[in-house]
């Protein structure tokens, strides 16, 4: 076992570690073989396997497609808690340029995000609560398809997963390469932002680019929508509140045929917020713009504007709790319990709409390749792995402790 790099406290911590080197091989395996969301057919097998392995009580699968949960039955019956875990399971369509020996071994896939290792360290916790079993209720062990861009938590969610499994609080975490390795990031309120995706379809009449006035040219009606979006956020949304628009692709005519006026275009792009109000202003916004820019050059606009997942909202009594077992491990210094919310987005945020909850950060690093999440280089670093599963650990016995004497 390699020395960690960072100062940890805590039994379970020191019982996790010593099984390191099978949690490293277990996530470079994952790594190995990444799978998009729903198509998690080989992970889940393997979860699955992992799981009969720990000699966790029930494996259930099939929950939301690719979904599987494992449930824990702790050495204490009389609370009748139960606490719920999750983890994502799924990679993303991206080439990887790594060359280590783990690297992906399909092409056009890799895990860009470290949902291997957020597998990995709860297997690691699963493999401990089973065979220490010091808390009093039931650890529900969520492992979780389809996190980018799928709504994998949603299609749990509706597919019965807290009828069948009654958690009264669930938890997340996710690596954080800007935070360093021994780190945790919490705070109370919003931890993620909602994601909205627009696509603004704008037709016009196309032509010859020697007569553009026999034309109605989309291209500069597409621009003038670009320029003038972002205007909403700076003269629409309150400076104490936060909103960002972003256009991120624009489809317009041919590049080989430079003298042609489209009749169509179309921009796509994402709307980010913390504030479900925020949401709907900017949504009306920019209909109301588009449609005013495009009637202005005899054009048309039509714009679909759908909202992908809400806003990651930490409950209060949770995240300080949260935090509370973070400090038992690594110490209060070592917790941001006021950590900066992201502009990014997390569809755990479904879970926590549905349970009190919370959704950490987990500081890794940068590692070798001094690369972030979604980078073709990024790799999760296996030294965190013992600390997240510990993480994962303590949270179910700490909120589920055993009375005195047992």
């Amino acid at each position: 076992m390699q020395p960690m790099k960072f100062k940890v406290g805590g039994r379970a911590f020191a019982q996790i570690a010593e099984f390191h080197p099978e949690l490293t091989a277990f996530r470079r395996d994952l790594h190995a073989h990444p799978e998009l969301g729903f198509e998690e057919v080989y992970t889940s097998a393997r979860v699955r396997e992992a799981l009969r392995a720990a000699g966790v009580d029930e494996v259930h699968e099939g929950i939301g497609r690719t979904g599987v949960v494992g449930v824990i039955r702790g050495q204490g019956r009389g609370s009748g808690s139960m606490i719920g875990l999750r983890a994502d399971m799924d990679a993303l369509p991206m080439t990887e340029h790594n060359d280590f020996a783990w690297k992906s071994c399909k092409s056009g896939l890799m895990h860009g995000c470290g949902h291997d290792g957020h597998t990995a360290m709860l297997v690691g916790a699963a493999r401990y609560l089973a065979g220490t079993r010091r808390f009093d209720g039931t650890a529900v062990l969520i492992f979780q398809p389809g996190e980018e861009g799928l709504g994998g938590a949603r299609v749990m969610i509706e597919d019965g997963l807290f009828e069948r499994f009654p958690v009264q609080a669930v938890y997340a975490m996710h690596n954080w390469p800007a935070m360093k390795p021994g780190t945790v990031g919490i705070n109370d309120g919003a931890m993620m932002a909602a994601a909205d995706r627009i696509t603004i379809e704008i037709t016009g009449r196309g032509g010859h680019g020697a007569h553009p006035y026999q034309t109605v040219d989309v291209v500069l009606v597409a621009g003038h929508i670009i320029t003038a979006v972002q205007g909403i956020v700076s003269r629409n949304v309150r400076a104490l509140d936060s909103a960002v628009i972003s256009l991120c692709a624009v489809q317009a005519g041919d590049l080989g045929a430079f003298s042609v006026l489209p009749g169509q275009a179309t921009l796509v792009g994402t709307v980010r917020a913390f504030d479900p109000a925020v949401q709907d202003m900017v949504a009306q916004r920019i209909k109301d713009l588009c449609n005013a820019i495009a009637l202005g050059f005899g054009a048309t606009a039509t714009v679909r504007y759908e909202r992908i997942y809400p806003a990651t909202i930490n409950t209060a009594g949770e995240a300080r709790f949260a935090g509370d077992v973070a400090a038992a491990l690594v110490g209060e210094d070592n917790v941001d319990r006021d950590l900066e919310p992201s502009m990014g987005a997390e569809d755990f945020s479904f879970m926590l709409q549905a349970r009190p909850g919370a959704y950490l950060r987990l500081g890794q690093g940068m590692g070798a390749g001094n690369s972030t999440l979604h980078n073709s280089r990024y790799d999760f670093n296996d030294d965190v792995l013992p600390l997240g599963a510990a993480l994962h650990a303590g949270l179910v016995e700490q909120a589920m402790p055993l009375a005195d004497g047992q």
